[in-house]
């Protein structure tokens, strides 16, 4: 297939241009950290339970923008490998806690110049000033503020 015909498939989509640049990230991200036996959603996870440990299986998929059934899915390899551990919350036993152990950690640590090889190759590759760019804009994404304003513009669309 020529380069013509390419660019004349190419998604007009948001979601889907976005979705196609997250898994080819992922992937590139995914062989940088491969020495590590970490996966960057894994790795993810784990800094994420070390910033806020211990947490509530629920505030940990609000942070990560998850929905608990895929954290959950995402988190037993996690609990298999003792990288993390989960117990009842003291406070309300019907929640789970979800803690790093020290072998979570010191995978994390693994994980930590192969990482920062990563983000140094995304920012050369990209560019610091439009990788800057490109955090703010993917922040704002996954705020509320951007979520409450594409719904109340759908409505309108419906209208």
């Amino acid at each position: 297939m020529s380069e013509n015909t390419r660019s004349g498939m190419e998604s007009q989509c948001h979601c889907t241009m976005l979705r196609k640049a997250s898994r080819r990230i992922s992937q590139l991200y995914d062989a940088a950290l491969a020495p590590s036996g970490l996966k960057i959603t894994q790795r993810a996870i784990l800094a994420q339970i070390e910033r806020s440990q211990p947490t509530r299986v629920g505030a940990l998929a609000e942070a990560l923008v998850m929905d608990a059934g895929g954290l959950a899915h995402t988190l037993k390899p996690l609990v298999r490998d003792c990288l993390v551990e989960t117990g009842p919350d003291p406070e309300d036993r019907r929640n789970r806690l979800i803690r790093l152990t020290a072998k979570g950690r010191a995978k994390l640590r693994e994980s930590d110049a192969l990482w920062q090889a990563a983000q140094g190759s995304f920012a050369k590759g990209f560019g610091g000033v439009q990788a800057k760019a490109l955090r703010e804009a993917m922040q704002l994404l996954v705020s509320e503020q951007f979520a409450e304003a594409f719904e109340a513009n759908l409505a309108l669309a419906r209208r």
